[in-house]
């Protein structure tokens, strides 16, 4: 097929073809003689998402290997035993992404407080440390949805979030929990599903944290590279999972990619690990995206 046909195919099927190129380089103080390491850069495939390719390179090089984790997302883990200062780690991959147009028999708040459902989600209904949420909150919460039913309060929940959150960028950091986020009235994606997927739970929806990009231009030329970020935006399940992102109050489409789920950001942090040697001299990110069709 032609270019000019893949383009034509991908617009046809509503869907966006994208690259993500995501790089964490770290810095020490001196030579590191050991480092254990796992990397969630890898897109998943779905009902809404292909991944055409996808690669993670390791500066200096080592050797890696592939798992899916508890979660379903891959997880590339990796070590290094010889002396090196810097690490830097880079994921490419190319998407094809979409709204999801797969359907579900949606059901009711009685069905989801049946003892089957509540086994079966268990860990996506009880708070985490990063998640959990005061009482008089979820009541505000409670009443702002009303009698609306599972599908329709999950996006009423996202907005009621957002529209007492703003999003600033440095108000918060990776281990700041949702209460502390709410209270500030301020906080970034992470800070935002936190709280959303914390709600969300207390009302009785199983809901998951959901990690990945956001291509930033909703009329994004192709071909155009432009600086994107990490991502994160929450799931709940009313009989089949539905997804929204809270952050900028649309729908999940062509311009997010997904790369993992979990119960908070815990669960699917982008890099972590450990090393032995000397200090950290912190590290930088950055997030290439840019649509190809």
């Amino acid at each position: 097929m032609s270019q000019s046909q893949t383009q034509t195919a991908s617009r046809a099927a509503g869907r966006w073809r994208l690259q993500v190129v995501h790089r964490t380089t770290f810095h020490y103080s001196g030579p590191v003689r050991s480092s254990y390491n796992e990397a969630r850069l890898t897109p998943e495939n779905s009902t809404r998402q292909t991944t055409l390719r996808s690669k993670i390179e390791i500066e200096p090089a080592a050797s890696a290997f592939a798992y899916r984790d508890y979660w379903g997302a891959t997880v590339t883990a990796f070590d290094l035993h010889s002396p090196h200062s810097e690490l830097v780690v880079t994921g490419t991959s190319i998407v094809e992404a979409g709204p999801d147009l797969a359907g579900h028999d949606r059901v009711g708040w009685n069905a989801l407080a049946a003892r089957e459902v509540r086994d079966q989600f268990g860990e996506l209904l009880v708070p985490t440390p990063l998640t959990a949420m005061d009482d008089d909150v979820v009541a505000e919460a409670r009443a702002a949805i009303g009698d609306a039913r599972p599908h329709e309060a999950g996006a009423l929940l996202c907005r009621f979030v957002r529209e007492r959150m703003e999003y600033l960028s440095g108000a918060t950091n990776v281990k700041t929990n949702a209460m502390q986020a709410w209270t500030k009235g301020k906080g970034v994606c992470q800070d935002i599903s936190h709280v959303t997927v914390g709600l969300m739970r207390a009302l009785g929806l199983p809901a998951r944290y959901v990690s990945g990009y956001l291509h930033p231009r909703k009329d994004a030329a192709v071909g155009d590279p432009v600086t994107g970020e990490s991502h994160a935006w929450v799931e709940w399940w009313d009989g089949g999972w539905n997804a929204f992102d809270p952050t900028n109050s649309v729908e999940i489409g062509t311009r997010h990619v997904t790369l993992g789920r979990g119960r908070d950001y815990g669960d699917v942090p982008p890099f972590k690990g450990l090393f032995s040697g000397p200090n950290s001299e912190g590290h930088t990110v950055t997030v290439e995206v840019t649509r190809l069709a």
